[in-house]
């Protein structure tokens, strides 16, 4: 599917403001202050229901208005995301062609890919930035990943309330727990095999960027485990055990000559398996960012392998974050699929590509 036209109604910076895009290539210009990142979160609200700068959705209504929204066509489809503030609540309505739809069913109707500035922090960042990055690539895909991740959310939250009543009253009631335990254990075991899937499709891939294995650090989740960490999970309040603590790293064929692992560290991160060494201990900079660019074009394959298609890829001003040669291994990538990209520069952009529609964006008139 191809994304032809976006609208926004008090989105953001934006008031009132429509856009057709072309089926290949679209430049969106504008200064960092004119909403090309808004631009791109509209997007991206559209693909996955959802902000990828904000956890509060309050917050992309224009400000003091009661409801913002953002609606497409793509070739098949009409897709809507209507945020209300009013004084009763807030809600969120996702709708595919007039009919309201959950998350769940919502997402998978404009599939895309997003490469933005803080992606180049993937490697080095917390485990919660890769465990997103796993999510983004799975729940658009795959129904089943995405209504267990939600049972799995629900029930950890749940399980995480009761645990919090036990450390601070002493008193635990088994029977409180088996109902959450098991829906814990049974989509906690699907988000592993699903998150497995892809981290093996990963290594079986071909890397024409920048050889690299992914080493899935997973937590395990089941009913032994969760008994074996009953005592320290009472003693904290949170549940210890489960895919909300995975991780993944990198490792990488050929070791740094200035890098020199101790003898006395033992982790799993950092080890010497002979099979590479960890990226983001050993490895520079510019070979973080050449694995990052390497994972997001396996995400786009993975996408395409599993639905026959290919998303629609996101660069959000990436190339003012990399240098020359980086660049132009992005561009080479440009296009095999429809692609979006915002820059504060358009003779940037132009000097590298041909046949492209520019959007200009001015500030205050959108």
């Amino acid at each position: 599917m191809a994304l032809k036209s976006l609208s926004l109604q008090n989105f953001r910076n934006y008031k009132k403001a429509s856009f057709d895009v072309s089926p290949n290539l679209t430049l969106i210009v504008g200064k960092n202050t004119a909403g090309k990142t808004n631009f791109i979160e509209a997007i991206y609200y559209l693909s996955h229901g959802k902000s990828f700068k904000t956890e509060k959705d309050i917050e992309a209504i224009f400000s003091g208005k009661e409801i913002g929204k953002v609606s497409a066509l793509t070739d098949t489809t009409k897709l809507e995301v209507i945020l209300a503030n009013l004084p009763e609540r807030f809600s969120k309505r996702l709708l595919v062609n007039g009919i309201s739809r959950r998350r769940g069913d919502f997402m998978g109707n404009l599939l895309s890919v997003l490469f933005s500035p803080e992606d180049l922090n993937l490697i080095i960042g917390s485990p919660y930035l890769r465990r997103s990055f796993l999510n983004d690539v799975l729940e658009q895909i795959d129904k089943e990943y995405r209504f267990a991740s939600i049972a799995y959310d629900k029930a950890l939250r749940q399980r995480n309330s009761l645990l919090q009543k036990i450390k601070e009253t002493g008193i635990r009631k088994r029977e409180e727990f088996i109902y959450w335990d098991n829906l814990l254990i049974k989509n906690g075991q699907v988000i592993t095999k699903k998150r497995e899937d892809f981290i093996q499709f990963i290594n079986r891939s071909k890397k024409k960027l920048f050889v690299l294995k992914a080493v899935y650090d997973h937590s395990k989740i089941s009913e032994e485990r969760l008994l074996e960490y009953k005592e320290a999970e009472e003693g904290s309040g949170v549940t210890l055990v489960g895919p909300h603590r995975d991780d993944f790293f990198v490792l990488f064929e050929e070791r740094p000559p200035f890098a020199k692992a101790s003898t006395d560290d033992k982790s799993l991160a950092d080890r010497s398996d002979g099979q590479g060494r960890n990226l983001k201990s050993f490895g520079s900079r510019g070979q973080q960012r050449l694995a990052i660019l390497q994972l997001k074009i396996l995400q786009l394959d993975f996408i395409e392998e599993s639905l026959g298609e290919r998303p629609l890829l996101l660069l959000d001003d990436i190339f003012s974050e990399l240098d020359s040669s980086h660049i132009d291994l992005v561009m080479e990538n440009i296009n095999r699929q429809q692609t979006i990209i915002t820059t504060t520069h358009k003779e940037f952009v132009e000097k590298r590509l041909k046949n492209l529609e520019v959007i200009e964006l001015e500030n205050g008139k959108n």
